[in-house]
């Protein structure tokens, strides 16, 4: 694949370059050089053995490439037939298809994730069953209201420290 790439590269690099000129004046006689460029890309794509996991991308690519190599052909036939002003209608969708060939490329070098087995992590047992823990802390709760509401302020203190301790100690 690399090397496709870097045969590429310069191709659509000019067909870039051309697709931007809103004139179309910018070497048109070379495109059908650059459409044969592209037609030895599609079979090159074409005779490769892809792997299996990416089959479709492949196939994208060389679709891409077969679509912009039509696409040029018919700028070409435009230009020399009727000149820039026939060819103009075309050149977004032209634009479009050199995109999709770039695009290709992104999804086909794009590192894969491999899938990886998730074992489940086992949830921790709590140390104390979770009612007792929660009837701790109401009595307690209980008490410090009870000393509060008796003016007990020592054995609200004492309460209160308590039932932290406890809630600390038997958290589930």
């Amino acid at each position: 694949m690399a090397g496709l790439w870097i045969d590429l590269r310069s191709t659509l690099s000019r067909l870039d370059a051309l697709a931007a000129d809103p004139e179309l004046t910018l070497e048109a006689d070379a495109l059908p050089a650059l459409q044969y460029e592209l037609h030895s890309a599609g079979e090159l794509v074409v005779g490769l053995e892809p792997p299996a996991d990416s089959e479709p991308l492949h196939r994208e690519l060389g679709d891409a490439l077969a679509e912009a190599r039509d696409l040029t052909a018919e700028i070409a036939d435009a230009l020399q037939h009727g000149g820039p002003d026939a060819a103009v209608p075309l050149v977004w969708e032209w634009r479009g298809s050199l995109f999709r060939i770039r695009f290709a490329r992104l999804r086909l070098e794009r590192p894969r994730t491999s899938t990886v087995a998730v074992t489940p992590v086992p949830a921790p047992q709590p140390r104390t069953p979770p009612p007792l823990t929660a009837g701790v802390v109401a009595v307690g709760s209980a008490l410090v209201l009870l000393a509060a509401l008796l003016g007990l302020w020592l054995l609200v203190g004492l309460t209160l420290a308590g039932t932290l301790a406890a809630s600390v100690l038997l958290r589930p």
